[in-house]
């Protein structure tokens, strides 16, 4: 007889071998519109019905559908014998599109992106880097050239982003009191998504996005605002070009991306275009000081493997890079959330 002990630990593993599992039920429901058909019925649809609208076998939709409920994406009632699916309350707020808090196109992108690359981890442990050419085919010694490979996949990493500063980008702004820096520069800003909050949260500020040409122009094309005068958008090359006038430079999830020594440059850059008593501030997720927790940075600092050239790192780790490039008074805080904030002054 199996003991209880061996019995958990067939459990965990289990639960641990069958996750991409889970992540594809996610990623389908969301892909086929599951969740946005639910958000707009009114009232709970039985599967027939479900697999009708979407255009799905009648077979592969209620196995989609009980396996959603199972995870407490949806929720059944029965009536009449027969079983009736809505939305829970988690998928209403982040799983439906037309959310304000929508995660929808941060799970299209994992979907199709990097959950083709964490096919080959094995593989970026040997080798020590990233697995675009493996996953599509395409080098990837100029980074963004491979993660923007096609304008629909640019597209759609820069509405991911938009996705995840509406849930977290308000609480890393809000970190520091960033309301002595009125000029603002979002380094690698993309869409302007988290630009938009920081002039929400700070009246006072304005700010400049600052990105690669076809990243502003896309930007421009799909998601500027009417009202936002106080956000302004230029192109360059954070690496090679001069960098905007800003009393603060934001790195938001960017030097997660870049080895130890392209952070050291860029900071660097930042440092001598900073005035005195300027600053920059690093967003990120912040792995433990000894570097085995929490399991989603973690994870994230995995994805940097196969996706990047970067990796997370604690905060010692960006206190010495910060430091190196002669900032001072480096401040982390941790918000509780998934992203934290690192804040240091020339």
């Amino acid at each position: 007889m199996t003991s209880p002990d061996a019995r958990a630990a067939l459990s965990l593993l289990d639960r641990c071998s069958q996750g991409f599992m889970v992540s594809q039920v996610l990623f389908a429901a969301c892909e086929l519109g599951v969740f946005d058909l639910l958000a707009e019925a009114p009232e709970p649809l039985d599967a027939a019905t479900v697999a009708r609208r979407l255009g799905t076998s009648s077979r592969g939709t209620e196995l989609l559908l009980d396996t959603c409920v199972s995870l407490k994406l949806l929720q059944v009632q029965m009536t009449s014998g027969k079983a009736l699916y809505e939305n829970t309350e988690l998928s209403n707020t982040y799983l439906v599109r037309s959310s304000p808090r929508s995660q929808s196109n941060m799970m299209l992108y994992m979907a199709r992106t990097t959950y083709l690359c964490w096919a080959h981890l094995a593989q970026a442990v040997r080798e020590g880097k990233n697995q675009y050419v493996k996953a599509f085919g395409v080098p990837s010694e100029q980074l963004f050239t491979a993660i923007y490979r096609s304008e629909g996949e640019r597209l759609l990493f820069m509405r991911g982003l938009q996705d995840i500063w509406s849930v977290h980008g308000r609480s890393v702004l809000a970190a520091f009191d960033l309301s002595p820096f009125p000029r603002v520069c979002d380094l690698g800003g993309c869409s302007g998504a988290l630009a938009k909050e920081c002039v929400s949260l700070y009246p006072g500020c304005r700010v400049t996005v600052f990105d690669i040409p076809a990243v502003i122009q896309a930007a421009k094309a799909h998601f500027l605002v009417a009202g936002e005068e106080r956000i302004s958008f230029q192109e360059g090359d954070f690496f090679e070009d001069p960098l905007p006038e800003a009393d603060l430079y934001v790195l938001a999830r960017v030097l997660h991306d870049w080895t130890d020594d392209r952070c050291s440059y860029l900071l660097a850059r930042i440092h001598r275009a900073c005035p005195p008593g300027g600053g920059v501030l690093v967003i990120e997720s912040l792995l433990d000081a000894d570097g085995r927790g929490p399991l989603t940075t973690q994870l994230y600092s995995l994805n940097m493997l196969v996706q990047t050239e970067g990796r997370e790192r604690t905060p010692a780790q960006y206190r010495a890079l910060l430091a190196a490039a002669g900032f001072r008074d480096v401040l982390c805080q941790r918000t509780g959330g998934t992203y934290d904030a690192v804040l240091a002054r020339k």
